[in-house]
């Protein structure tokens, strides 16, 4: 069995080191396999304009909170998804990084920027992969990449077992859509989310929480709630996620007809 969890909170605007050590503290004597931290979790997320977020944007080769990090899955034998704000040249994205003990394994920089975040991020640029964790296969998506399926069925054709979501949600039937990305997909998917209100000067956005992780079936194996710290680690079967059997006729991934789907590239 694989144990996959997620941690929960409300992370500080600016407060980059008091967010990791919390991270660090509430994972301390959580044993997993992996966890999935909310998108963002280290700088917070409604900035002022793109030079608030520079100053607060990390790159990934040098940044000491990643070195934390990698230190910390080397103790705990333990892999990571956590949202991060990277800055890459003069270019800044909505990252996710998968770190492994002692290793950044992988980076996706979010695809499809939500709201506000244009004016402050790039698009990402990097292609959907899926990579190996421990005897899982994992794709990772950031918070508003859920409402194009296109993201979590390509993840789900290269045989991700699991989707990882790291989010900042405001809107109020985000978890419920990834519970069909579930099913569509017979995937398991972990949505951390965070919760809380950030009041900044130029206005204030509230996160719904509600972090879940749902089981190929769509399905809800756990729900946090929504204003509340919670880490929360469950274990799954994988070969649930590797069977794409809804009927004895009938195989979700081998019954499709990619022929007549060519208008979806148009």
């Amino acid at each position: 069995m694989f144990k996959v969890g997620y941690f929960q909170f409300a992370p500080r605007f600016g407060r980059v080191r008091e967010n990791l050590e919390k991270i660090l503290s509430a994972l301390a004597h959580t044993p997993a396999d992996l966890i999935v931290l909310p998108e963002l979790s280290f700088t917070g997320y409604y900035f002022r304009d793109r030079k608030e977020l520079y100053d607060l944007a990390e790159n990934i080769e040098t940044s000491s909170t990643l070195e934390c990090l990698k230190d910390f899955c080397l103790q705990k034998e333990l892999y990571i998804v956590t949202g991060f704000a990277e800055k890459s040249g003069d270019k800044i994205f909505n990252s996710a990084v998968l770190i492994g003990p002692g290793k950044i394994v992988h980076t996706y920089r979010k695809l499809h920027l939500f709201n506000t975040e244009k004016g402050c991020f790039d698009p990402g640029n990097i292609p959907l992969e899926v990579v190996p964790v421990k005897d899982a296969k994992i794709g990772i998506m950031i918070c508003f990449d859920w409402i194009f399926p296109e993201v979590a069925r390509i993840l789900a054709l290269k045989e991700a077992d699991i989707l990882c979501h790291p989010s900042n949600l405001v809107l109020s039937y985000c978890q419920r859509a990834m519970r069909i990305r579930s099913l569509e997909n017979s995937v398991f998917t972990v949505t951390a989310n965070r919760y809380g209100t950030e009041k900044r000067p130029h206005g204030e956005l509230t996160f719904t929480g509600q972090s879940q992780i749902t089981d190929p079936n769509g399905s809800l194996l756990t729900k946090a709630g929504p204003d509340k710290d919670d880490w929360v680690v469950v274990e799954i079967d994988l070969d649930q996620a590797r069977d794409k059997r809804r009927t004895a006729k009938n195989d979700i991934f081998k019954d499709r007809r990619p022929e007549f789907y060519g208008d979806l590239l148009k």
